[in-house]
């Protein structure tokens, strides 16, 4: 098995290499600018080399064998399966993508699995739905249907228990899903704003899926770029006024590692009576505590708190005394079953990836703030993105007391033809995702905003943007790498 912190992956040879080496990947090489093109415009001598990607994206090799199965018995001409892990998830989706698409979809029990059988005119719309929504089957779900069925039983409350020592509070505040996506989707249905009809408020630029699964699957979505100024005092007062289902953040934001100054939100939201949803995956809950000024933290398992990055998971944890603590721990219980509690296999794969969580964070936080001011003081680097250089106080208001800033950063360079050439040099494991125990770089803008750049940019985000999760690797070292890249390129 190949250890990507002392064996990268970031030439042409590793394209589509598996990130880890694992069947169970969350991530895959891209290791160059024109491969990350080639991907996103979906050229099949990229694609074809891909023997992984994330899983709400490129489906896992052996979900596609089970799906295929599937296909081959409930499909007919013209059509094609989509599995889901329970009755209730797919008659959701089922729905969901009849209005969407307006044609007949219809549902059937496969095997354990429940499958989605949709025409091929309504592909799209059905793919869109699992990739926003985030409900699909594991693979460990499908490995082990191959090899002789599912397995039963659950070790769900310890992780809860695991997660509610992080988080310092009671299990029974923690919900857990299949992955972030779907700990958020389950925290949209269950606010009592959406279903009277109000839209949500986003502050700070967001990761792409989450700003549109507001748009797409709730009732629109105000969006406020940079919390400054006569825009934000203006937020405030309709946050105030009650004029919101909720009000959404990431602290601090990705990718640009922004924070919104989040005690006056939280002020204004309990005046209004709105709940305040933070995000936490960027830095992870050692880094940051902010459960105290929001009502639900939303977080990824696959990122830092798993670390290894070949399972997936998600969570929400709700605030105790939250005014809405009992409807929203309630809602996200039932949302929980009926889109299919964590696989037991996923449990136990997080149980063990956690283990030395947060210690094998201070290496990473503190190779990330080094490398954040080297790259600031090259002459070839116009910006750089890092709590320790960006909205600083405050960040500093919810650090947590034995957290540091994180291992997340972002840069650009000051001539953006030069921007492919330095990625291309630089020698580090290349691809989607963060959270890694090995350092992984992408272009992050090119990535999620493909189709979107000239508004990304209008946003603040560079289309040359390339972002860094700093792993374990010697800082030394890699702070030669990254040197190296600026001066080839």
């Amino acid at each position: 098995m190949r250890d990507f912190i002392r064996q990268p992956a970031f030439s042409e040879e590793d394209l589509g290499v598996p990130l880890p080496d694992s069947p169970h990947a969350c991530s895959v090489c891209l290791p160059t600018w024109s491969s990350v093109v080639g991907y996103e415009e979906g050229r099949q001598k990229i694609l074809r080399r891909l023997k992984a990607g994330y899983p709400r994206f490129i489906r896992n090799p052996i979900v596609e064998r089970v799906t295929l199965r599937a296909a081959e018995e409930l499909c007919g001409d013209g059509e094609t399966a989509y599995l889901f892990p329970t009755k209730s998830a797919a008659q959701r989706a089922q729905r969901w993508i009849e209005r969407r698409s307006k044609l007949a979809v219809r549902s059937s029990g496969f095997d354990g699995f429940q499958a989605v059988i949709v025409p091929q005119a309504a592909a799209t719309v059905a793919w869109e739905y699992q990739r926003f929504t985030g409900e699909i089957i594991s693979s460990r779900m499908a490995e082990d249907w191959l090899n002789g069925g599912l397995r039963t039983g659950s070790k769900l409350g310890l992780l809860k228990r695991r997660l509610a020592k992080i988080y310092g509070t009671g299990s029974e505040q923690v919900s857990v899903f299949g992955n972030g996506m779907a700990a958020i989707t389950a925290l949209l249905r269950s606010l009592p704003g959406v279903a009277e009809g109000r839209r949500t408020l986003q502050l700070e630029f967001p990761y792409v899926d989450s700003l549109k699964l507001q748009e797409r699957f709730g009732n629109g979505v105000v969006f406020l770029n940079e919390t400054e100024g006569e825009s934000f005092e203006e937020a405030l007062q309709r946050i105030v006024r009650g004029e919101f289902a909720a009000v959404f953040t990431e602290v601090p934001t990705n990718p640009l590692l922004r924070c919104v100054d989040l005690e006056r939100v939280s002020v204004a939201c309990r005046e209004g009576g709105t709940p305040l949803i933070v995000d936490d995956s960027a830095v992870g809950p050692h880094n940051v505590r902010v459960l105290p000024l929001a009502d639900a933290v939303t977080f990824s398992l696959t990122k830092w708190l798993s670390g290894v990055g070949d399972v997936m998971g998600g969570g929400v944890v709700v605030r105790e005394d939250s005014e809405f603590a009992d409807d929203l721990i309630a809602s996200l219980d039932r949302e929980s079953t009926e889109t299919g509690p964590l696989y037991l296999g996923d449990v136990q794969a997080l149980l063990a990836n956690m283990k030395g969580y947060p210690a094998r964070l201070k290496g990473a936080n503190d190779s990330a703030r080094d490398l954040a001011a080297l790259l600031a003081s090259h002459p070839a680097v116009a910006e750089v993105w890092h709590p320790s250089r960006t909205t600083t106080e405050r960040y500093d208001r919810i650090r947590h007391p034995d957290g540091g800033y994180g291992a997340l950063l972002s840069f650009a360079l000051k001539s953006a033809r030069r921007a492919p050439r330095v990625f291309d040099a630089l020698e580090v494991t290349k691809g989607p995702s963060f959270g890694t125990r090995f350092t992984l770089a992408c272009p992050y803008t090119l990535l999620a905003h493909y189709r979107e750049l000239d508004w990304a940019e209008g946003c603040g985000v560079p289309r040359h943007l390339i972002r860094v999760s700093v792993g374990e690797e010697d800082p030394r070292e890699l702070h030669q790498r990254f040197e190296d890249a600026l001066r080839v390129g």
